[in-house]
């Protein structure tokens, strides 16, 4: 290799670790927002009229307008949705960093060695899917839920009334 081509591969060696450990806290999130999606799940079920975030916003704020309810929704979603995008990425990148030692094994020879980095590539793939996956079902049901809190808070802010304070 020549001096260029040993310096790219030692830059990305570097970024090995830092990636994982993204890897597995964007795991840790997802698992920690799925209880918290279930929960919530639960709760919705058992008690059908109870005030969802933004509704809780209002009460606690009185009156809002319309953006503030539409920025308190886009931070409700912002994390899975985060997870949901920069966890394939991260995979993809998990992936292809081991896989230059792998082939470098392959052509030495060490099936060792290329099984060991084969096993880190796939492993930090998977994960890195499954906390997508997570995330994204978590950011689908979460999104329409808000949505629909979203449309009837607005239609009670158009209603006699409006939108006032809990008492």
């Amino acid at each position: 290799m020549n001096q260029l081509e040993q310096w790219l591969y030692g830059i990305t060696g570097i970024f090995l670790t830092p990636v994982l450990s993204v890897l597995l806290l964007m795991f840790v999130y997802a698992l920690f927002a799925l209880g918290q999606f279930l929960t919530e799940c639960g709760q919705r079920r058992l008690r059908p009229g109870r005030p969802g975030p933004l509704a809780l916003l209002v009460q606690r704020s009185g009156q809002v307008d319309q953006e503030q309810l539409e920025l308190a929704l886009l931070k409700q979603t912002e994390w899975p949705r985060l997870v949901n995008r920069i966890a394939p990425m991260l995979g993809l990148i998990a992936t292809m960093i081991p896989m230059g030692p792998a082939l470098m094994a392959v052509a030495a020879g060490n099936t060792q060695s290329m099984a060991d980095n084969l096993v880190v590539a796939f492993s930090a793939v998977i994960i890195a899917l499954l906390s997508a996956s997570i995330s994204y079902w978590i950011l689908s049901v979460r999104k329409r839920w808000l949505l629909e809190e979203l449309h009837q808070l607005l239609n009670q802010r158009e209603a006699p009334g409006g939108l006032r304070r809990a008492a």
